[in-house]
């Protein structure tokens, strides 16, 4: 009698932790989102994503190079009117996506939007922190676009400072070869994931899980993600890193 009763609440323990994404339905199926933020849904797996993270109602969090807001707005969604986001997008970019972050913003009064980075990490500040599809760019610099030469280093030692103890780092990438990663970087804008955890873990965080609900066996590392034959279905790594509580 012992072994079925043991089987059956295995088989509920796992019924119950596969249902957990759907508690960050809600925010996804928010109906102010527009339709190419929901587009995207499909290959990003945001429920997933953020139950894995461990993002919590009431946490101040900030989504580092929000681009158009897709995390910040699912993660404001999540927290809660108690919760609060800060969405950080340098002012050159934000100048090209205006429209669509300032429609965000004016949907989730709790998202602010900062466009100067040492004024998003005041110390201390953050539950949580997102960094979707752009690690790689701190390695990356661009004349045309006029993005500056930046020091990975600098920026997480700051992202450290501004995180609370326990904090949560999210970050996802695609996934890139070993090498020379600014070069591999401005070719194909991918990052080994083994320099992201070095870079992590030499700032001072610790690699807290990791899954792989985002790869792609198939996708060819050697094509650069915004390529039309993959865009939106390259292969990505998921990192949750943690600032020590002590």
């Amino acid at each position: 009698m012992r072994l079925p009763l043991l089987l059956a609440s295995i088989a509920l323990a796992a019924t119950t932790a596969h249902a957990k994404p759907a508690d960050y339905q809600p925010a996804i199926d928010f109906s102010g989102r527009p339709a190419d933020a929901r587009a995207l849904d499909a290959g990003r797996h945001p429920a997933d994503v953020l139950d894995f993270m461990g993002l919590k109602k009431g946490m101040n969090a900030i989504d580092v190079l929000t681009g158009t807001g897709y995390y910040a707005e699912l993660m404001a969604q999540s927290v809660g009117p108690q919760g609060s986001v800060v969405a950080f997008e340098p002012a050159n970019f934000y100048e090209m996506g205006k429209d669509k972050i300032d429609a965000m913003t004016a949907r989730e009064p709790n998202v602010k939007l900062v466009t100067d980075f040492r004024a998003s990490m005041a110390p201390n500040a953050y539950d949580f922190a997102m960094i979707h599809l752009n690690y790689h760019d701190f390695y990356w610099e661009s004349e045309k676009f006029k993005v500056p030469r930046t020091d990975p280093n600098q920026v997480l030692a700051a992202l450290y400072a501004a995180m609370k103890p326990g904090g949560i780092v999210a970050v996802v990438d695609h996934v890139g070869p070993a090498g020379d990663t600014r070069a591999i970087v401005d070719k194909l804008h991918r990052i080994d994931p083994e320099t992201v955890k070095a870079d992590f873990q030499r700032a001072g965080f610790v690699l807290d899980g990791q899954s792989d609900m985002l790869r792609m066996p198939e996708d060819d590392h050697s094509k650069n993600v915004f390529d039309p034959a993959i865009r939106g279905k390259t292969d990505r790594f998921v990192f949750r890193f943690k600032k020590p509580v002590a």
